[in-house]
């Protein structure tokens, strides 16, 4: 590792236990590298040091070092390249996870690399900007059992501050690291001081900074940000200044796993192919994140089939505690895909950004953030036999959206916590962005323990980050006495009271209890089109469309399922369902069940270790038996990457208007994203996919209706082929191992032969290739100055777009497939690409050119200026109905702004840049809305876009809004007269005026505000630096 050693730290120097292993400061343990050991003889997966800056400096002395040079997860030379500032050492403990000892300099060969002075003299000026850390005294030992020590924390109770102790758990964390960080300049007492008195803060919404200690992407969302880390580098270049100040100073693991497609299923062979195709589609950007991994320090990339990034992050990234140098800290993580919050249920406080905010984090940015409200849900009692924990995720998703806890953290506690397993919570803390929390946090206990050990992270380990909790008041121990804390509200939820259900059509909080699925069914068929309603006559309910399925005769009605995926984060990371699932699938087949050949069955399991337990319970070749063969490791159906339909099927649903259904155990089902011929949409446990799949319909009673009938004649029903809740413990018990998670996770640092094989440039700068259609530069800083640009008001613009209530970021930015006719489409063809070779929007996030163009492309949109749906608006000048993205352009030609009308709920669904950047290089320049999604508002602030919110009670509708007017927006000219949460007036030119309140909701946004933007404040501070 890297370090300065200063003036002030001599004193952790002092109380370490070895005088030739200084210890880091707390800043820069967040910014230390880490490695992973797989055998002696394998290839390791390495980061690549971060330039960390100091933060408890009063005086600024380096000491020289050498580099080490080792092998990277491909067994190519990796160096660590590092500013002279920064003092290379040996850690004091054994790397992170599963205890493997790397201290070894035999394990490293040594290469020299000379420094930037530039970045030496960066470093020792961000140093000096900052001061003594004020809580310096709190510092304390933590001894080990057997004699010495684990290292030293900033301790919460050397505070002797009684406030404390009725903090949730999850706002003690952001207490921990404002302390730790505290250095007088980004992170103030003064800010300490709001974190202790939160009872008081929260409810005033004030502003406090948050520093995490690494940041997790996934390659949809990844390879954006690399690329304007990479933008960034030339700009630098271009104001004089040095580019290799763009380098992430806090761990970064970028896991690709959104790229894989169900191309293939119901093969054996379907995991190799789907695999080819994959690389076949993605090599160019699958090369980009290969060539940042080596230009970029501290950036660790998985590769393509090792799994589904949170479950990667639960089940071996996850550090509960970091030991960085002999300072202990908790761990905390902000992630670029919102589906973050898993990691919460391990007890690490973890949740979805913008990607324009984690390149911020990244680059040393403290993050800025309203204090929030914690809502304690309590948990009693015990689940029934045969309830699933998606059962209850899906109920405890209701309860939270009908409750209202955007903005706020869930913090779970209660008997009944300590009855449900790791994997559990982590389900229910997965789908924190459909219940609309920023988390839904299960502090650590004695189950969190307990699966730290099965996934392999060793007993020192375990015993340290025991120890440190413990010490520090973050340990939850049900066999003690518990001390109440202060929640902003309450919720109690008995697991008793749980029962089968599913969610659906449209909606992930659309629960519907299993045993009344018929009737809900009927009832979308009646009701007009919305979220619960389809409005299919009832003459035509009954509709059976017969067709030829491979030369057997096949039909479809309406609700009858065509894609069954075992699919998504929320649920493959849970053995419990999993072996479930196996469960369902083997009774089936025993009893002469079998899927109907025309339903596209999947599995993608969230990392190997599934495969490995479904291996050893023997349940997997009663799944393949049905379909569900293993297709591939990642993402798959739920993000839209299902693949195509049968073409048979595919007609059949067209030329008949068919409400076709999918059912999978994902955590979004909003129409449009799953396929664009399945409307009707089901979020389902594993168990339940089986069983649906079986019956290949939703139009289903389970309760009074058979499934089918067995190979003896008889009718089988739901009933006999579901799992009691102690089969599956027992299969759980027998079949997940220790040593799979170990044997899994040694083999990922070893990449694979098709990753392998790629060969990347070395440079640091990037070579932009002008006609790719993957990775383009994008223009967000040309012609940029040193100067912002300051507030621009909006004058006479027109609305692009009106909508209604729930406009997703599925809606704004499509991830599926490009459409044969869109302007996306038009301009792959122009360039050379043929249709075969679009692949889905999200695998061109790289490319701003195709990312614009599908800005507002979905074909489902509902724009209240057209009489349809789809991605068409009306150009209000001329009267003329245009794509979405040229009618954009032709506002853009003629220097007139545009702004967007929308409802409640805008921006909800997945963290999604391109939501913010496409409307931004569309031209939009506002966006007025009932409300906003967390993320999205944030991302929209970050690309310069103006969110506003229409005064409660108020909307378009009720205020006479039809689109058709030109908006003038008075927002003051100077930056210094415009305050968070402020009231502005909106006039237009029909002679209306309406109040919003502007959604800047903190000083630092406003700064962002000012520059153009995040990225580009952030380039003129590195560059003044």
């Amino acid at each position: 590792m890297y370090k300065s050693i200063t003036t002030s730290q001599k004193l952790l120097k002092k109380a370490s236990p070895s005088s030739s292993s200084a210890s880091l400061t707390p800043a820069s343990a967040a910014a230390s590298r880490y490695f992973t050991s797989s055998s002696p003889s394998s290839s390791r997966l390495s980061r690549r040091t971060a330039s960390a800056v100091v933060n408890t400096v009063s005086e600024s002395k380096t000491i020289n070092s050498v580099p080490k040079t080792f092998n990277g997860p491909c067994g190519n030379p990796r160096f660590l390249s590092f500013s002279t500032a920064l003092r290379s050492v040996r850690s004091s403990v054994p790397r992170w996870s599963h205890g493997v000892d790397w201290k070894s300099p035999a394990s490293l060969n040594s290469q020299i690399r000379t420094a930037s002075p530039a970045v030496d003299g960066f470093y020792r000026k961000i140093a000096t900007m900052a001061s003594e850390n004020a809580f310096k005294g709190t510092l304390t030992s933590l001894p080990k059992p057997g004699g010495g020590e684990f290292g030293k924390f900033y301790s919460l109770p050397a505070l002797n501050d009684p406030r404390i102790d009725k903090l949730p758990y999850s706002i003690r964390i952001l207490l921990e690291s404002a302390i730790r960080n505290c250095d007088g300049f980004q992170v103030k007492k003064e800010d300490v001081e709001k974190i202790i008195d939160w009872q008081n803060t929260a409810p005033k919404q004030v502003e406090i900074p948050f520093k995490p200690a690494r940041v997790l992407l996934q390659d949809f969302t990844g390879v954006p940000a690399v690329v304007d880390l990479a933008c960034m580098r030339d700009s630098m270049n271009k104001l004089g200044s040095d580019s290799s100040k763009i380098n992430p100073l806090v761990p970064v693991d970028l896991v690709i796993d959104h790229s894989v497609q169900v191309d293939v299923a119901r093969s054996e062979n379907a995991v190799q192919e789907n695999m080819e195709k994959e690389f076949q589609r993605n090599k160019e950007r699958f090369a980009f994140l290969k060539w940042g991994s080596n230009a970029f320090q501290n950036m660790l990339v998985v590769p393509p089939g090792c799994g589904i990034v949170h479950q990667v992050n639960l089940e071996y990234l996850g550090r509960v505690v970091f030991n960085t140098d002999g300072i202990l800290y908790p761990d905390s993580v902000v992630g670029t895909d919102s589906h973050t919050t898993m990691i919460d249920g391990l007890g690490v406080a973890g949740w979805g950004v913008g990607g324009i905010e984690a390149e911020a984090a990244m680059l040393g940015q403290p993050l800025s953030m309203v204090l929030p409200g914690v809502v304690g849900f309590k948990l009693s009692g015990k689940l029934r036999n045969g309830v699933t924990a998606t059962d209850l995720v899906l109920t405890v998703t209701q309860m939270l959206r009908k409750h209202g806890v955007v903005g706020k953290f869930v913090e779970f506690y209660g008997g009944g916590v300590g009855e449900i397993s790791l994997a559990d919570r982590a389900t229910i803390a997965n789908m924190s962005p459909e219940y609309g929390a920023t988390m839904g946090f299960f502090p650590v206990d004695h189950v969190t323990l307990q699966y730290l050990k099965l996934t392999g992270r060793s007993d020192d380990t375990v015993a340290m980050i025991e120890g440190y909790l413990r010490a520090n008041k973050m340990f939850v121990d049900y066999n003690e006495p518990q001390q109440e804390r202060a929640y902003s509200s309450f919720l109690n939820l008995d697991l008793a009271d749980v029962e089968p259900c599913i969610s659906g059509p449209k909606r992930p909080h659309d629960r519907v209890p299993l045993k009344d699925m018929k009737a809900d069914w009927h009832a979308c068929l009646d009701n007009k089109v919305g979220f619960k309603g389809f409005a299919i006559p009832k003459e035509e309910q009954g509709k059976v469309a017969n067709f030829s399925f491979h030369g057997e005769p096949a039909e479809l009605k309406h609700g009858s399922v065509v894609i069954a995926a075992i699919t998504s984060c929320t649920n493959t990371s849970n053995p419990s369902v999993m072996l479930g699932a196996g469960l369902v699938a083997k009774k089936a087949s025993e009893l002469g069940l079998q899927v109907k050949p025309w339903v596209k069955t999947s599995l993608a399991p969230g990392s190997g270790v599934v495969t490995k337990y479904l291996l050893q319970s023997g349940l997997q070749k009663y799944l393949n038996q049905q379909g569900f063969h293993i297709v591939g490791y990642g993402c798959t159906t739920c993000i839209g990457n299902s693949g195509e339909l049968d073409e048979s099927v595919a007609a059949a649903i067209s030329e008949n208007d068919i409400v076709a259904a999918a059912v999978l155990s994902g955590n979004r089902n909003f129409e449009g994203r799953v396929h664009a011929l399945t409307r009707a949409n089901y979020l389902a446990s594993p168990p339940l996919v089986v069983a649906y799949a079986l019956a290949g319909t939703v139009d289903i009673d389970f309760e009074k209706e058979p499934i089918g009938v067995g190979k003896d004649g008889k009718d089988v029903y739901f009933r006999d082929i579901w799992p009691s809740t102690e089969e599956i413990a027992e299969a759980v018990q027998s079949s997940v191992l220790p040593e799979m998670f170990k044997s899994t996770y040694e083999a990922i640092t070893k990449g694979n032969p098709m990753w392998n094989k790629l060969s990347v440039p070395t440079s640091k700068m990037y070579s932009w290739d002008p006609n790719s259609t993957y990775i383009h530069e994008p223009p967000y800083f040309k012609n940029m100055t040193m100067d912002p640009p300051g507030p621009e008001g909006v004058k006479n613009a027109y609305c692009l777009v009106n909508f209604g209530d729930s406009i997703t970021t599925d809606h704004i930015s499509p991830a599926g497939s490009i459409h044969k006719d869109s302007p996306a489409a038009k301009f792959l063809l122009e360039h050379g690409v043929e249709r075969k070779d679009f692949n889905s929007y999200g695998s061109r996030r790289g490319n701003d050119e195709i990312m614009a163009r599908g800005t507002f492309a979905n074909i489902r949109l509902v724009n209240k200026l057209c009489s349809a749906d789809g991605p068409k608006t009306i150009h209000i000048p001329t009267g003329e109905k245009l794509y979405v993205f040229d009618a954009a352009m032709r506002y853009m030609a003629a220097g007139q702004d545009t702004i967007i009308l929308a409802g409640a709920e805008y921006g909800s669904g997945s963290s999604r840049d391109w939501a913010a950047k496409g409307p931004m290089l569309l031209g939009v320049k506002a966006v007025i809305a009932k409300n906003f999604e967390r993320i999205h508002r944030s991302n929209l602030v970050g690309m310069g876009i103006i969110p506003l919110c229409f005064k409660t009670g108020e909307d378009a509708d009720t205020l006479g809004l039809t689109g058709h007017e030109c908006y003038t927006i008075d927002l003051p000219s100077k930056i210094d007269e415009i305050r968070p949460g402020q009231d502005v007036t909106v006039t237009t030119d029909t002679g209306k005026s309406f109040t919003c309140t502007v959604r800047f909701d903190t000083e630092v946004e406003l700064a962002y505000f000012n520059h153009g933007g995040i990225l580009p404040y952030v380039i003129r501070q590195l560059t003044k630096q």
